[in-house]
């Protein structure tokens, strides 16, 4: 039986990303190789619950929700991750990932909407991000930058540049939690003329992060 460690299964409204506000369940796999300085999900780094993909799916389904939203930590750090989204997408659901982008993904379905992180240096892994994967992001999907800083928004500026990743991408810029005023992000967006999708994590102005929400 393939199976995967679990941390939560929940019902929210999709917090970032171009589905934001839309109520989607969310499966949060456990376990993260990464340790960005910024990280608000520690608590999934360890523990969870081994369950099988056949209960995973069952739990997805009582919610009667369409969008399923595999989260972290970091999804693909588990090898069952990849079945459970093509099985998923098998069974009508609207599936999207989120993703450091330290890790492969070129195996993930088609039809999975990809949301993939390039890490800032203030996030102090920038060295991992996998500058290949830039190759497997589609119309369909999105690419996210954590903004702490003018350097970091700099450097993401740069990378854009450099990787000629221009308005054929979903580009989202989104400031960090703690110490970058939303305001100030927005304003050198605006200065610049950045074609970027400026994002607040919706989720914490509801309910401020809490697990499950």
């Amino acid at each position: 039986m393939t199976t995967l460690r679990i941390t939560e299964i929940f019902h929210s409204l999709q917090g970032e990303s171009c589905r934001t506000g839309l109520p989607t369940v969310f499966v949060r796999l456990t376990g993260c190789p990464l340790r960005c300085e910024y990280c608000d999900t520690a608590y999934a780094f360890k523990g969870g619950e081994i369950i099988s993909l056949e209960d995973i799916i069952t739990q997805v389904s009582n919610y009667q929700t369409p969008l399923v939203s595999i989260t972290g930590g970091e999804p693909l750090a588990q090898k069952a991750c990849l079945p459970l989204m093509e099985q998923l997408c098998d069974q009508g659901f609207s599936v999207s990932i989120e993703t450091s982008g330290a890790l492969d993904i070129s195996k993930i379905d088609s039809r999975v909407n990809k949301v993939m992180d390039l890490k800032t240096p203030a996030s102090k892994e920038e060295k991992k991000n996998l500058y290949e994967n830039l190759q497997y992001i589609t119309a369909n999907d999105e690419i996210k930058f954590v903004i702490c800083d003018r350097n970091d928004y700099d450097w993401a500026k740069s990378i854009m540049k450099k990787y000629d990743i221009n308005d054929e991408k979903n580009v989202l810029f989104s400031p960090v939690a703690t110490g970058l005023e939303p305001a100030e992000l927005a304003s050198w967006i605006l200065e610049d003329k950045l074609n970027v999708r400026f994002q607040i994590q919706l989720h914490k102005v509801l309910w401020d992060d809490s697990p499950g929400r």
